[in-house]
């Protein structure tokens, strides 16, 4: 089963995935997936819930116990050559020609089904990494450029202290740069106190200890991927490892409706008896020889009532799984259909706001502050300018920030890093 190189680490990690330290080794997106491939307990249970379902073939395979009878004879029954004492009997029963063979099959196509949520699993908590990640990168950008904005303010209001003065401008701009401060420094102190709530969202993800630190990580770089949306849902529905369980399931159903139709068939149960004779009085011929006896019986399936229930409630079973198939087929597409409007919504605002917007309100900034200096624009203008800019900064880096958070999600759904399918597709092409 192949589900793609973005975890191969998660499917190896319980048996060699690398363990990583304390809190200086978690320094790239790639060591937080890796240790909370290696730590997460949702991943865990998924994984023993996989390697539970391995060993069903091995319990489809088996024969039922042979059943070993002891009988003794309270009063002993007088036969030509003797007296009979005692009785042992062994006896195995077979199931009808075919069974073992459909319940190994059944078992086989559970464990693959597990298998594939195991790695849908896996790749949902490479996602939900990505996506705290991400966030996480983002308040730190954002506590950066909100203390960048307060010490320009802090500047401007020198600048108007100055002005003041010099009666060139009015104690209004030094009051308004004060009250600006004020509310930045109120919004910068938010932005520090969400820290905790992020280092224990991502603590809990890595199954650590809430209260555990976790350095700021590196600023999430713009990465564009050409997405053709054809392909992409292609892909998903051929790989998207839950709608390959749901499809196994639907076999695992077909395995049980034959299983159900060979209850109409009989079982079959062979057996040996040995029973212990006593010496006959007098002089006979073969006297004190030991019977054994050959044993065959087979069952009657006669009440078909119930076995036709059996076989009613597997097909619904069966109909109930092709349902919940198509449902998923449904919402993941629906889903990836948001998802690449997303993406492509996003990086149309990361080239126009880094490439646009975000320059142009630095030269603002720079032009009315000089504007302010000679007295052509009044304070307002001046401090519009920077929340402008600030916040252009700010909606460039949530753009940047989504956009990777969607290509994670674009991941999770496919069963495949986006890039290394379109790695796949170049080269198809050539």
């Amino acid at each position: 089963m192949r589900v793609g190189s973005l975890v191969f680490v998660i499917i190896a990690c319980f048996g060699f995935g690398r363990v990583l330290g304390g809190e200086g080794s978690l320094t790239e997106l790639s060591d937080y997936i890796e240790y909370a491939a290696a730590h997460n307990a949702g991943l865990a249970a998924s994984y023993e819930s996989a390697v539970a379902s391995m060993q069903g073939e091995d319990q489809a395979k088996s024969l039922p116990d042979p059943q070993f009878t002891y009988n003794y004879f309270f009063e002993q029954i007088e036969t030509k050559v003797g007296p009979q004492r005692q009785k042992v009997g062994l006896k195995q029963m077979f199931p009808w020609f075919g069974t073992i063979d459909v319940k190994r099959s059944a078992a086989r196509k559970k464990a693959a089904a597990a298998m594939q949520r195991y790695a849908a699993q896996g790749l949902k908590l490479t996602y939900e990494v990505t996506d705290a990640y991400c966030e996480y990168a983002y308040l730190k950008f954002a506590i950066d450029k909100t203390s960048e904005s307060m010490e320009l303010v802090k500047h401007f209001e020198e600048v108007a202290r100055t002005k003041y003065a010099a009666s060139t401008a009015g104690q209004s701009d030094v009051i308004h740069a004060q009250i600006v401060l004020a509310r930045l420094d109120d919004k910068l102190e938010s932005l520090k106190d969400l820290r905790g709530a992020m280092v224990v969202k991502l603590n809990s993800i890595l199954n650590r200890k809430s209260d555990e630190t976790l350095p700021w990580p590196d600023r999430v770089k713009y990465r564009p991927v050409a997405i053709n949306q054809q392909e992409v849902i292609g892909r998903l529905l051929a790989n998207n490892p839950e709608l390959k369980s749901l499809d196994l399931e639907v076999a695992v159903a077909d395995e049980m409706i034959s299983l159900a139709k060979k209850a109409f068939y009989p079982d079959i149960t062979l057996g040996v008896e040995w029973i212990d004779t006593g010496n006959a009085a007098g002089n006979v011929h073969d006297s004190g020889k030991d019977a054994v006896v050959g044993m065959f019986a087979i069952s009657v399936p006669l009440w078909t009532d119930g076995y036709k229930a059996g076989e009613r409630q597997s097909r619904a079973a069966k109909r109930m799984v092709q349902a919940q198939r198509v449902q998923q087929e449904n919402e993941i597409i629906t889903r990836a259909t948001k998802v690449l409007y997303d993406v492509k919504d996003r990086s149309r605002k990361v080239n126009l706001y880094g490439n646009t917007l975000v320059p142009k309100a630095e030269e603002m900034l720079e032009a009315t502050e000089a504007a302010y200096q000679v007295g052509q624009v009044d304070f307002s203008t001046l401090i519009e300018s920077q929340r402008q800019l600030l916040d252009f900064q700010l909606a460039n880096e949530r753009a940047v920030v989504e956009t990777a958070q969607r290509h994670a999600e674009l991941n999770m759904l496919m069963g495949v890093d986006i890039r290394e399918f379109q790695l796949q597709n170049a080269k198809k092409t050539k």
